[in-house]
């Protein structure tokens, strides 16, 4: 076993959305954390969203299990008819097949952490349909702690 290195960990920023679906979105970036690992049937993602940002459309898994676990700060977990703040040390799981569409928002200047699981390559139902493109490259912006000190985020 070794250690990943997250911060060389290959990433997925951006949206793969069409427009006008791409633009809540367009500001996260997901650590891929399994393919870091060599892991070829398990997702872990670390996501961190900036202030505004979702961390997709409403969407739910036909056949896998999806777990969602906050590191640092505060999100806003929405799902079909209701919405609710997640912080750090709090957690929240999909059972595969229950259509009930959730999504993570961050509605605060800071840019939390969290970790999303599921099985790589599982099938999604979303209320649009997925383009090609995607962004992988990695964002060209100040460090994380550098954002932080200046959103006053502790």
């Amino acid at each position: 076993m070794k250690k990943i290195d997250i911060q060389n960990a290959p990433i997925s920023a951006g949206s793969n959305y069409p427009e006008p679906f791409a633009i809540p979105w367009l500001d996260k970036v997901r650590y891929r954390l399994a393919i870091a690992a060599g892991l070829k049937k398990l997702g872990v993602n670390l996501l961190e969203l900036n202030p505004g940002a979702w961390s997709s459309q409403r969407h739910w898994h036909t056949h896998t299990d999806e777990f969602i676990y906050v590191i640092e700060g505060e999100v806003v977990l929405v799902t079909q008819g209701s919405e609710e703040v997640l912080r750090a040390g709090d957690c929240a799981g999909f059972p595969e097949g229950e259509a009930n569409g959730h999504h993570l928002q961050n509605r605060t200047k800071c840019e939390p952490w969290s970790l999303k699981s599921a099985r790589r390559g599982s099938q999604m139902t979303r209320p649009t349909t997925r383009t090609s493109t995607c962004m992988r490259q990695r964002p060209d912006t100040p460090t994380r702690a550098a954002r932080r000190t200046e959103a006053g985020c502790g």
